[in-house]
C-alpha cells in the first residue's frame, strides 16, 4: 500500500507542475489583453483551470501522504471534471477562431485584414458597438499605434521600408488605412488621400482619419485585426493546452489505477487477518 501511495503522491506532484503552463498561458493572455487584444474576459477560463489543478493536486498529494482515501477520491473526481473543462475550453477556442486570416498584399510585407473573412460568436462579440467602444479605447490607450514608428540613425523610415515590414494584426488593421484605399504614405500613421475615386468597395476608406486619436479605430479592418491577433494568441496557448491535456490524462489513468490498488489492498487486509485468526486460535487450558 505504501508504494501505491508513493505513486499517487508523485503523480499529484507532476500534476501540480503541469498546472504551471496552463496558469502561465492565462497570465500571458492577460498581458496580451493589456497591450493589443484588449479582451480581458478570455484569459479567465485558463487561469481558473490552472488554479483548480494546483489546488486539487495538492489535496491529492496530501491524501497520498496521510493515506486519506477520501482526499484521493476527491482528487480523482474533481480532476476528471477539470479534464472535461479543459477539453471543452480547447474545443471552444478552436471553434471561435476557426475562420479568418489576413490577406496577402502585392509588394507588401504585412497582411491586410477584413471583417467579412471572420464569422461566429467571437466576431459578433467584437463587432458589437457597445463592446467595440471599450476595445477601441483600450487599443488607443495602450499606445499600439504610437509604438509603430521607427527611425534609423535619427532618420524616419521611408515608404519602401515600411511596406516591407511585418506588422501585427492590430497594427495593420488599426494604425493604417487598408491598402486598397490607395492612400499615399506620409509616415506610419499619416496617410494622404490621392485623387479620384478610391476604395469604392471598402467603407473603411471613408473612416480613416489622420487624427492620432482616431486613425482607423472605427474601421472594420481594426476589428478584423483584433480577431486576427486573438486567433494567433489562442492557437499558441491551445497547442500548449493540448500537450498538457494528453499528459494530464496519462497521469490521471496512473493515479486511478494506483487508487484502485489501494482499495483492493485495504479490502484484502481484513479478510487476511480473519483467516489468520481462524487458523491460529488462542486456547487457554487451566
Amino acid at each position: 500500500m505504501r508504494s501505491c501511495n508513493h505513486v499517487i503522491g508523485f503523480v499529484n506532484f507532476l500534476t501540480f507542475l503541469l498546472s504551471i503552463p496552463i496558469l502561465g498561458g492565462g497570465i500571458w493572455l492577460s498581458s496580451r489583453a493589456n497591450s493589443t487584444d484588449c479582451l480581458r474576459f478570455l484569459q479567465w477560463p485558463l487561469i481558473v483551470i490552472g488554479i483548480s489543478i494546483m489546488v486539487v493536486s495538492l489535496a491529492g498529494f496530501a491524501g497520498a501522504c496521510y493515506r486519506n482515501k477520501f482526499l484521493m477520491w476527491l482528487y480523482l473526481v474533481v480532476m476528471l471534471l477539470i479534464i472535461a473543462a479543459l477539453i471543452g475550453f480547447i474545443i471552444f477556442a478552436y471553434a471561435v477562431t476557426d475562420k479568418g486570416s489576413g490577406r496577402t498584399v502585392v509588394n507588401r510585407g504585412y497582411l491586410d485584414y477584413y471583417l467579412q473573412d471572420y464569422s461566429g460568436w467571437l466576431k459578433d462579440r467584437v463587432s458589437d458597438d457597445g463592446y467595440w467602444g471599450k476595445i477601441s479605447s483600450c487599443i488607443r490607450d495602450s499606445g499600439a499605434c504610437r509604438k509603430i514608428g521607427r527611425s534609423f540613425n535619427g532618420v524616419p523610415e521611408n515608404s519602401d521600408m515600411f511596406f516591407m515590414r511585418r506588422l501585427s494584426p492590430v497594427e495593420s488593421g488599426c494604425c493604417k488605412p487598408p491598402t486598397d484605399c490607395g492612400f499615399s504614405y506620409g509616415n506610419e500613421t499619416f496617410w494622404m488621400q490621392g485623387g479620384g475615386m478610391i476604395g469604392p468597395n471598402n467603407p473603411d476608406c471613408m473612416l480613416w482619419n489622420n487624427d492620432q486619436s482616431m486613425l482607423c479605430y472605427q474601421c472594420s479592418s481594426c476589428k478584423a485585426g483584433v480577431l486576427g491577433s486573438l486567433k494567433k494568441s489562442w492557437r499558441k496557448v491551445s497547442v500548449i493546452n493540448i500537450v498538457v491535456l494528453i499528459i494530464l490524462v496519462i497521469f490521471y489513468v496512473i493515479a486511478y489505477a494506483a487508487y484502485r490498488n489501494v482499495k483492493r489492498i485495504d479490502n484484502d487486509e481484513p479478510a487476511g487477518e480473519a483467516r489468520m485468526t481462524k487458523s491460529h486460535p488462542s486456547h487457554f487450558h487451566l
